[in-house]
């Protein structure tokens, strides 16, 4: 059973919780204790019926006490598909949480309140969405219920937002009237909106094609550990373990190990206690190669047909998380993958005004700032171009003199 990320975006009413609240409680995805308190709790709605936003208070509870990235995950499963939702604030100052939060979704479900329309948080999370290379978006235009079910608001908010998301390049997008507070077509379909053809939220979460999510058919992986006992046992063993970012490695495929550039073939691989045929994106493996190759942790086995750029100059997207603005004078270390290395801002290209989409020449980043630099790396950087690859076409930039995480890359040229 396949897993499917998403992550939800929307305005603090435009009834998120009350969302992702429906989806566990329709889906039976409520722990008893859970229903307990849900049940015996004075929260109810106008009508009387139960708050199920409620259900997302022990994720915000999480967050309020400082969880590591200040994002929470839910998890619940239905007969054909699990499913983690990470939980991201909407608000404008929280931007870089939900950079965060959507950097490993395949799918995005956007929200929009029916009496209010596309609003400026609409095209920032649209934009973010676009940014970090979300191939599914789902537009739940919520709270039908509150504008008599009408297919004439419904369709106008498409036809608007159909502009932004040409406008954003955004390929597959799904549109789904809803009512999270109804329950109508989030489980179910709705039988309040006759019009309607498609399928209900869950039906179609349940059945969007994941096998071409993040199917890149670059090989790729990093070296995390190179294994040698040298022992009288295993006195020739020489294994490179890693985690498979894209594409497969299968046996006997020829390879080939980033900086060194040397050329090698894969010969076995390791696989927890078995040997298969293949190692596939996900998978943490062992690989050994025909030849003794020098190799070092943060090197890169990928597949010679195909070969990742090399640059200690890249032009990025850069999201700014850190509330210490970036300062162009000093080092920061870059974390690719397993790569670690120096690096300095070289060039501010632009800022982007995400709720106008318009481009501006800016000489400082700030907290939630983003926008386009170049950047200087002390050693060259393996890497593919964001858009070929998310796994391989990302970085994060770390503060030296803090330890944090201050930046998220989205690697988009080489420059010569």
């Amino acid at each position: 059973m396949n897993i499917l990320k998403f992550f939800t975006a929307g305005s603090v009413d435009d009834g998120k919780s009350t969302l992702i609240g429906r989806l566990l409680y329709d889906t039976d995805s409520i722990l008893a204790d859970q229903l307990e308190a849900l049940q015996s709790s004075n929260r109810k709605n106008d009508d009387g019926t139960i708050d199920l936003a409620i259900l997302t208070d022990g994720l915000r509870a999480e967050r309020e006490q400082g969880i590591t990235i200040d994002v929470a995950y839910k998890y619940f499963q239905t007969e054909k598909r699990k499913f983690i939702i990470a939980d991201t604030p909407g608000h404008i100052q929280y931007t870089r949480n939900m950079v965060t939060g959507a950097s490993t979704a395949n799918l995005a479900i956007i929200l929009i309140d029916a009496r209010n329309g596309v609003v400026e948080q609409t095209i920032r999370h649209s934009y973010i969405v676009s940014l970090l290379g979300i191939k599914h978006v789902v537009v739940c235009i919520n709270k039908m219920d509150m504008v008599d079910y009408s297919e004439t608001v419904y369709s106008a908010i498409i036809e608007k937002y159909k502009v932004l998301a040409q406008q954003l390049k955004l390929a597959d997008v799904t549109y789904i009237p809803v009512s999270a507070l109804k329950g109508d077509n989030i489980v179910q379909n709705s039988g309040n909106m006759d019009w309607y053809e498609g399928e209900s939220l869950l039906h179609f979460l349940e059945k969007v094609d994941t096998d071409n999510l993040d199917k890149s058919q670059l090989a790729r992986m990093p070296v995390q550990w190179v294994i040698r006992p040298q022992t009288e046992e295993l006195h020739d063993y020489r294994g490179y373990a890693g985690r498979v970012l894209s594409g497969t490695f299968n046996l006997n495929d020829k390879v080939t190990v980033l900086p060194s550039g040397a050329s090698s073939t894969v010969e076995k691989i390791e696989f927890f206690d078995q040997t298969p045929d293949a190692a596939h994106a996900g998978q943490s493996v062992i690989i050994h190669l025909k030849d003794d190759v020098d190799i070092s942790r943060g090197d890169t086995i990928v597949n010679a047909s195909a070969l990742p750029q090399e640059s200690k100059l890249i032009e990025a997207d850069l999201c700014w998380m850190d509330g210490r603005a970036l300062d162009t004078s000093i080092m920061y270390n870059i974390q690719h993958n397993s790569k670690i290395t120096r690096c300095k801002i070289s060039e501010i290209l632009h800022k982007v005004d995400i709720n106008t989409l318009e481009k501006h020449a800016a000489e400082e980043f700030k907290l939630n700032d983003i926008g386009r630099v170049i950047i200087k790396t002390a050693d060259a950087l393996a890497f593919d171009l964001y858009d070929d690859n998310r796994a391989n076409g990302s970085a994060i930039l770390v503060d030296t003199r803090t330890n944090l995480t201050v930046g998220a890359l989205m690697f988009r040229a080489a420059v010569e």
